[in-house]
């Protein structure tokens, strides 16, 4: 079938554009451990934006993203390196996240005259990693946003049930005031992200980004419906989850590897 019989099937927009159609792909995923997915991506050649009725998912499809993730996958890539490369791509990925952050204007003098000029106004930023992994995308964003406050969340996953379990939470305060980004390499069964997200809800966050470098399918599918008022930004969608609901091809356990442990 056709995309345009599918969108049409599926009774989905085409969204335009400055009078032109955005090229669009269609993904079908093999039989994973949430079933047969279907799911439809439109590409205005600067990025992704997944159309599953939500359209504040954006997958970054900058050059330098998809190397520098590309270099993390390797098995070869050693801690300090796979650290590194973690902080850079959070810088990256922080440009366009922080594009929406509220501007206003005041008086400068230049050396030459006095002028109006933009600078940042509106809420403050909180930066909340969930433990452990997500500490490593930390110093990439207070290296864009150096004011930001930075709460945590810790959470660990049951080996039998893949499903996430808390053990801390500190959040700054007042966090409802606050824009809130939360960070996690790995998006997998959607679970932590989620539970993390209910947390901050429960204790007033409203203003909500996640940021992650690699998701698999099903658990960008289970974050945006269960909180779709929440932005999410992927550095590169993989192709499923295997049934020990890792993500493939993935890059192993982000934990690990950026603190040097097994």
């Amino acid at each position: 079938m056709e995309a345009d019989a599918l969108f049409r099937q599926e009774k989905l927009s085409i969204i335009k554009r400055k009078d032109k159609f955005f090229p669009f792909n269609i993904f079908w995923l093999k039989k994973s451990i949430s079933g047969y997915k279907i799911y439809y991506i439109l590409s205005n050649g600067k990025e992704l934006v997944m159309y599953n009725g939500n359209e504040n998912i954006t997958i970054c499809d900058h050059p330098l993203i998809k190397h520098k993730i590309t270099m993390l996958r390797m098995k070869t890539t050693g801690t300090n390196e796979f650290r590194a490369l973690v902080e850079e791509i959070a810088v990256l990925m922080g440009y366009e996240a922080l594009r929406g952050l509220e501007i206003e204007e005041i008086d400068v003098e230049t050396p030459i005259e006095r002028a109006k000029c933009p600078v940042i106004a509106g809420k403050k930023q909180a930066i909340v990693p969930i433990l452990r992994a997500g500490l490593g995308m930390v110093g990439g964003l207070l290296t864009l946003m150096p004011a930001a406050k930075v709460g945590h969340i810790g959470m660990y996953r049951d080996e039998v049930t893949h499903e996430p379990h808390e053990y801390y939470c500190k959040l700054p305060d007042p966090i409802d005031q606050r824009k809130i980004f939360v960070v996690d390499p790995m998006l997998a069964t959607g679970g932590s992200a989620v539970d993390a997200i209910n947390l901050i809800k429960e204790k007033g966050g409203k203003d909500i980004t996640f940021m992650c470098l690699i998701a698999a399918p099903e658990g960008l599918k289970r974050l945006s419906e269960e909180h779709p008022d929440v932005k999410i930004f992927v550095g590169n969608l993989d192709r499923e989850l295997n049934e020990n609901a890792y993500i493939c091809p993935g890059l192993g356990d982000a934990g690990d590897r950026i603190f040097g442990t097994k």
